[in-house]
């Protein structure tokens, strides 16, 4: 049987690819940190996985499937040997502890002489996230290696539409390998990232244009579970569908989307067709009672959220250069600011920052916005506004 190496076993790992990955024929090895997972994974040799929306529940049996700690690199390097086929999604910041593993196989399957291709899919949500792991990767390995890798190691971007929300303690503790998520099923991937003939897996879209795939998601779908869950959060809201249901944030989230849409299909000359059936579908998943994602879920992280080039202050920057002036994602933005959750540390660094900067010096050092300029000025407008209105439209 073929097989393929899964670096993560969590939401994205179990909860998208592991399914897609043995529906396709292959038997899956899971590498990851959490030993009770990996310990119920190679004795069960599957695990369940629950697909809900506000229709249907239905449990999959996901295998074959085993599991290793990442600490036991040799074995880890062994199944990268022998396999054809591999992912991670670990977290970009956990990205550089597995790159000297990923080496040692790729090493070890250069000495070996295997002629097969082995193709990473880097299921990161960081861009570029391919191109700066295979560096990673170069930088543990020596000349032949280096070699091997060009000609036979193929690191393949992707963005992951799955919404898989974080598993119930209790449920957990029943059975730690059990994963709920909706029934979503496509995987958009770089063509031009694989080495050799690309692997027949389900789910799998091989795409020209990559950059627009990417840009779908973060102004799309990242940005509106953004504006779910920052507006969410000042309504007191606990689940992502029920700030989706009030009548103040849905028209926003509504207008936001519609700003970035517009925004992406200036800059990238696409079907503005295909992205409203996208986003319509993208609407309906985030009605998903089933799934009951948190609001701190798609809130928490508020730094990085806030980035320039990123879900809200990027899809406004994209609006604007399309002569659109985001008004609906300025409150995201201002909501992000405002976001205060103790539960969150980010969220409590970044109410620091505010205290020691002020709300305008904020905005310039993590937004680049300028507090003058239309999109600083509606920002901050709404920033005073989220706390002392009850109507915000």
């Amino acid at each position: 049987m073929k097989k393929a190496v899964i670096f993560g076993a969590g939401n994205v790992g179990r909860g998208f690819l592991g399914q897609l990955f043995c529906e396709s024929g292959y038997q899956v090895v899971f590498v990851d940190i959490d030993e009770p997972l990996i310990r119920a994974l190679r004795s069960q040799g599957a695990y369940t996985l629950r697909l809900v929306d506000n229709e249907h529940c239905e449990e999959v049996r996901v295998g074959p499937v085993t599991g290793l700690l990442s600490s036991d690199k040799e074995a880890v390097a062994e199944a990268l040997a022998e396999a054809t086929l591999g992912a991670t999604a670990v977290g970009a910041r956990a990205l550089p502890h597995i790159a000297p593993t990923v080496a040692a196989g790729i090493s070890l399957r250069a000495r070996r002489g295997v002629s097969a291709s082995l193709n990473l899919i880097i299921c990161e949500n960081l861009k570029g996230a391919a191109a700066i792991f295979r560096g990673m990767v170069t930088e543990h390995l020596d000349e032949a290696g280096r070699e091997y890798l060009t000609t036979h190691v193929g690191f393949v971007d992707t963005v992951i539409g799955r919404m898989v929300p974080e598993l119930p303690a209790e449920l957990r503790a029943k059975d730690p390998s059990l994963i709920i998520a909706e029934p979503y099923k496509e995987l958009p991937v770089d063509r031009a990232g694989f080495v050799g003939e690309i692997p027949k897996i389900v789910g799998l879209e091989p795409c020209d244009n990559f950059p627009v795939y990417t840009a779908r998601k973060l102004y799309l779908h990242n940005a509106g579970h953004a504006i779910l869950g920052y507006l969410g959060y000042r309504r007191g809201y606990v689940l992502g569908y029920e700030a989706l249901e009030d009548t103040e944030i849905r028209p926003i989230f509504d207008g936001a989307l519609e700003e970035s849409l517009k925004g992406i299909v200036a800059h990238y000359g696409v079907s503005e067709s295909w992205l409203r059936a996208h986003v319509a579908d993208l609407t309906r998943r985030c009605a998903n009672r089933a799934l009951a994602d948190p609001i701190l879920r798609l809130a928490r992280d508020p730094l990085r959220k806030l980035a320039p080039s990123d879900r809200l202050v990027g899809a406004a920057r994209l609006a604007e250069s399309a002569g659109i002036m985001p008004l609906n994602l300025a409150w995201g933005i201002a909501a992000g600011l405002a976001f205060d959750s103790p539960q969150d540390p980010i969220a409590v660094e970044l109410q620091k920052r505010i205290a020691a900067e002020g709300i305008e010096g904020v905005l310039a050092s993590v937004c680049e916005i300028k507090a003058d300029e239309p999109l600083g000025v509606a920002v901050l407008e709404r920033y005073r506004r989220l706390g002392q209105e009850e109507r915000w439209r």
